[in-house]
């Protein structure tokens, strides 16, 4: 007689924050379950953090400033205007106090993108009546989703690393988008709009549907999930490539 077939396993989960960055990578499904059962962002937000500096640092350390105000003011038409003397003085202070605001910058970003990202999607969720997740809970979802953006970090740390700082676009390090594709006097507009449809931005909009589904998977589909972290990210696009529009 055969015996019973033996049931698979589920997957082991561990509500240890390093553990978790790296189950958000290899195990999704499992891992925003339980950091769903038991909510936690600190870990994340402060690597995002620490990333985010370290990308500066190194762009600092590189000596990649020049360059990059350079390109920025090539296209500004009020530093055109000046006088060569006053231009020259405006690039040294730019360049003098990029890195201070840079650093100011990677301490004060992540925590607050994390933050209104988690409160407008706590709105979206609970206003669709798919699932109802509180604050806690949607912070977590948003601070793990966002984990391939520390290896975007690493990525961007290596290539400063082994190209020519004066042909990196600060903005775009990795050239992960089709916006790296344009030449620099492609309309400002152009490039934000494509420089936004970006493997790393999918991969976050997958793992934030993922997340979100977690908290009521027998209501909330993934594929509803998704969409609906899609509509506010869209929004988000059609504003940036706006204002980039309206200023430039």
């Amino acid at each position: 007689m055969a015996s019973a077939a033996t049931p698979t396993p589920a997957p082991a989960t561990t509500d240890n924050s390093f553990s978790r960055i790296f189950g958000v990578l290899f195990a999704p499904i499992p891992t925003f379950e339980s950091i769903v059962r038991r909510p936690a962002w600190i870990v994340p937000v402060i690597l995002g953090c620490i990333f985010f500096m370290a990308v500066v640092a190194v762009f600092t350390q590189r000596g990649g400033w020049p360059s990059f105000f350079e390109k920025q003011n090539a296209t500004n038409s009020r530093m055109q205007k000046m006088s060569a003397e006053d231009r020259e003085r405006t690039m040294n202070a730019q360049e003098k106090f990029a890195p201070t605001f840079g650093y100011i910058e990677g301490v004060i970003i992540p925590p607050i993108a994390a933050v209104v990202v988690a409160s407008v999607l706590m709105l979206v969720f609970n206003l669709s009546g798919a699932t109802k997740v509180d604050f806690k809970t949607s912070l977590a979802i948003v601070s793990y989703a966002w984990v391939p953006w520390l290896i975007h970090g690493i990525l961007s740390i290596l290539i400063l690393f082994l190209k020519d700082p004066s042909t990196v676009d600060l903005q775009n390090i990795v050239a992960s988008n089709p916006g790296a594709l344009l030449s620099d006097d492609t309309a400002k507009w152009l490039t934000a709009l494509l420089g936004s449809i970006d493997i790393f931005a999918i991969w976050t909009l997958l793992l934030l549907a993922i997340g979100y589904s977690a908290t009521n998977p027998k209501k909330l589909s993934i594929g509803k999930a998704f969409f609906l972290v899609v509509i506010p990210w869209l929004f988000f696009i059609a504003i940036k490539v706006g204002l980039t529009a309206a200023f430039s």
